[in-house]
């Protein structure tokens, strides 16, 4: 039976960490001078994109080559999507030409959901509207992991995620995975941009954001999605960044030596001041290079059977 990464919603605990220990293999393959490995070899992975993306689409790409897959990019402004053409059946086309692995990106909730059951491809969540976006928590984790050493130190440990929370599929898949490694999780942002009642996910809420960042070993920013200011969700770019930037003001409140995060792409002086982004507690770059090591490792476990040891 293919199996699927459509979230890390009900993902257990046991499954997420075989994930991180098997990215941190890929890592090294990732560090080395020649990239390449024979363990995709044979095998068609398909990037089907119906958003704009850098890190996501680039990182899925190179980590199928780096395992010898083949490798092909599709977006929606580039294909028969622009004609009419459904998305079940675009999926099911690709699905026709032999496709493995389909990693997908689109912006409704659960499209990913939909193809899973009609094709014969593993599909990989890349991002789905305001739903998930699993391997970027997934590479978040990772970079953790690498800092902290040991699945044990997630267990009490705080982080503090600061942004545009009710538009943020990465803050659902990171309170799913890191609440099942038994971190404890605390939001803030702008009451507009909080979802009602999101400490129904087990985690604490703020609308100031000294309270979230306070004694956090991890405080990480999200991307405050411009667009938004123009429906009145938040005065000024100016006014966010005074009350809900992180600078290095705010960041001290933190643990001495919390890591600073963020998904990507960075508006500076935004949610973060330039100073933290370039700051010797900023391991922003380093995410980065685990999204292609996780994105590596989801590959590899799906094409053997899932997540399970």
């Amino acid at each position: 039976m293919k199996r699927d990464l459509l979230g890390l919603k009900g993902m257990s605990a046991e499954e997420i960490k075989n994930i991180l220990d098997t990215a941190k293999t890929m890592k090294m393959v990732v560090s080395q001078p020649n990239k390449k490995t024979q363990h995709l070899q044979g095998r068609t992975v398909v990037n089907l994109f119906y958003e704009n993306s850098t890190r996501t689409r680039l990182s899925f790409e190179l980590a199928a080559k780096y395992m010898s897959a083949n490798a092909a990019n599709i977006t929606a402004s580039g294909s028969s999507v622009q004609k009419g053409e459904s998305l079940i059946d675009t999926a099911q086309t690709i699905n026709m030409m032999g496709t493995d692995i389909l990693v997908m990106r689109h912006s409704m909730s659960g499209a990913p959901g939909v193809i899973a059951p009609l094709i014969s491809a593993s599909v990989i969540n890349a991002g789905d509207g305001m739903n998930e976006h699993p391997t970027q928590a997934l590479l978040d984790m990772l970079t953790m992991y690498e800092k902290l050493g040991s699945f044990e130190n997630f267990k009490g440990l705080k982080v503090a995620i600061i942004g545009d929370v009710y538009h943020s599929r990465v803050v659902r898949s990171n309170i799913y995975g890191l609440r099942a490694l038994g971190a404890e999780v605390a939001v803030a942002g702008p009451a507009t941009l909080m979802p009602p009642q999101i400490e129904k996910m087990g985690v604490a809420a703020y609308t100031d954001v000294r309270e979230a960042v306070r004694d956090a070993d991890i405080v990480m920013g999200l991307r405050i999605q411009l667009e938004r200011q123009k429906k009145g969700l938040f005065p000024s770019v100016r006014e966010y960044h005074k009350y809900f930037g992180i600078d290095e003001e705010k960041l001290k409140l933190a643990k001495p030596g919390a890591l600073l995060m963020h998904p990507g792409p960075v508006n500076r002086g935004v949610e973060l001041s330039s100073s933290v982004i370039d700051g010797p507690q900023s391991v922003i770059n380093e995410q980065v290079k685990s999204g292609v090591a996780v994105r590596m490792a989801v590959m590899y476990l799906l094409s053997r059977g899932g997540f399970n040891r």
